[in-house]
């Protein structure tokens, strides 16, 4: 997909329109020169409300003509990103309705076929899971425009239902790690209608994973339990005669369920939780899910669960537990990257707390490099980086400083 301008492009046109230099409109606006020029060079991909309110004063344009694509600044976790930077994926998750019930916000032109869509939200997913947020934020919404247009228009309302199922889906996972919560939560209730809808209950399942996810990131701690525990209890299969979907969807029902658990201070139910996640993921061996389903699916694996034992020991304070479990998780990464990445988190952690400071940066080293938009949103990384900050007695090293300065700590 071509790359939208951003609000520094539409700024650097309407400014280059009316013959003013950077200067010029600084002067006019009262904005500062270096704030107009770090826009339009992007080095900063948003801005303030009063400050393009200001900026649109001084060139004579309304408002909205400077907004543009600010996908990399919420992946970037820049200052001023919010609220702008989620407007366009707002519109899609939440649109806009009239007196009739009508969205406001609409294709500008029919949707593409079913298939079209699938392959679309197929790349927006590899996006996603390789960590490269920008894209993601940028493509999801006119996908999801289109998926919702579609629906409607569908011969075969289920198999257009399940797509929006889950492109409503990983929308919310995507705006879970960008801290969008309460959006999240909006993404996940109406994905729920769709996979009724739909009549897929494995669909349905991996939907409630993902709110369990999202309760556990508000701190509702008893409540994922409960959901999870349900819902695994509903969708339970045969475990002679499962799919790998079915057995996918029940393992992680089973996997959030313990790390409920676990931070609920019950360690002997999350320990249960656990060995029967460990069973659907040896059941399933090497089967792969039916096509059509999110990475997330097919990436729940004997070493998902073996990641989780380590977390619920980083739980419970024990970091000599957690590197013991760790050294029995396969080589990474894997294909659910934030899953790895937050097992690595938990290696961190578990240096850190035994004073092993070199190996707890070098880890976060290897986060920075592998996925540093991820690592911006990680306030668990945050922490670790704090902890360390603190506890040395020496200087910080130039890598500390830097990883302090990424993830935004005063240290």
């Amino acid at each position: 997909m071509s790359q939208k301008p951003t609000t520094g492009d539409h700024l650097g046109r309407l400014r280059r329109q009316s013959s003013l230099t950077q200067e010029q409109l600084a002067e006019r606006s009262g904005i500062s020169v270096e704030v107009i020029r770090k826009l339009e060079q992007g080095a900063r991909r948003s801005a303030r409300m009063d400050t393009l309110h200001a900026l649109a004063r001084a060139l004579g344009v309304p408002t909205s003509a400077l907004l543009g694509d600010t996908s990399e600044a919420a992946a970037r976790a820049e200052p001023d990103h919010r609220p702008l930077s989620l407007a366009e994926i707002r519109r899609a998750v939440a649109p806009v309705r009239g007196l009739n019930g009508g969205a406001l916000a609409v294709p500008a032109a029919e949707p593409p076929s079913l298939g079209v869509l699938r392959g679309h939200l197929h790349a927006v997913d590899r996006a996603y899971q390789t960590n490269d947020y920008a894209r993601a934020l940028a493509d999801m919404p006119g996908l999801l425009l289109n998926v919702r247009a579609a629906v409607d228009l569908a011969d075969d309302e289920p198999a257009a239902c399940a797509l929006l199922a889950r492109t409503l889906h990983l929308t919310g996972n995507l705006l879970i790690q960008l801290r969008a919560g309460d959006l999240a939560q909006t993404a996940f209730a109406d994905a729920l209608d769709a996979a009724r809808r739909s009549g897929d209950q494995v669909i349905g399942a991996t939907v409630i994973k993902g709110t369990c996810w999202l309760l556990l990131r508000q701190g509702r701690i008893a409540e994922a339990a409960e959901l999870a525990v349900a819902t695994a209890d509903e969708v339970e299969p045969k475990f002679s005669r499962a799919t790998a979907d079915e057995l996918a969807a029940w393992g992680w029902l089973t996997t959030v369920a313990a790390a409920a658990y676990a931070r609920d201070n019950q360690p002997d139910q999350a320990a249960d939780l656990i060995a029967a996640a460990a069973s659907a993921a040896v059941r399933i061996g090497e089967r792969q899910p039916m096509e059509g389903h999110l990475i997330m699916v097919s990436g729940f694996t004997p070493g998902k669960v073996q990641m989780q034992r380590a977390e619920n020991a980083a739980v419970a304070g024990d970091p000599s537990r957690v590197l013991e479990l760790s050294a029995l998780v396969p080589p990474g990464p894997t294909p659910v990257g934030s899953s790895w990445q937050r097992h690595r988190l938990d290696v961190a952690w578990a240096h850190a707390e035994r004073r092993e400071f070199s190996e707890a940066t070098g880890v976060l080293l290897e986060l920075r490099g592998m996925a540093p938009a991820w690592l911006r949103h990680q306030r668990y990384a945050r922490n670790i980086v704090q902890s360390i900050a603190e506890q040395r007695r020496r200087a910080m090293s130039t890598e500390l400083a830097e990883l302090a300065s990424l993830m935004g700590c005063g240290a």
